[in-house]
């Protein structure tokens, strides 16, 4: 039987963790995770219907991160999109 990962508080525990024999791990409850290591230097104000907004705060509330962050997600994601229509 595979054992999971304990939840590690310090820097002590995860090396002493890590200094194990590890290969019975169960590594299933991993999931990627974005490092945003690039500094936010500029800034916008934009006004949504509420209701857009409560909605956007409820879906970054379920992914556990700010709802901001989810913003700029989406933004990267729209221009990382290959434009679908040419311009007259």
């Amino acid at each position: 039987m595979k054992r999971k990962v304990p939840r590690l508080r310090t820097d002590e525990e995860a090396e002493a963790f890590l200094a194990q024999d590890l290969p019975d791990l169960d590594f299933s409850q991993f999931k990627p995770i974005k490092f945003e290591f690039e500094r936010k230097t500029a800034q916008i104000n934009m006004r949504v219907p509420k209701p857009l907004l409560d909605a956007v705060k409820l879906r970054a509330k379920a992914r556990g991160i700010p709802y901001t962050r989810l913003v700029r997600e989406a933004m990267e994601w729209a221009l990382a999109q290959p434009e679908k229509r040419k311009r007259e």
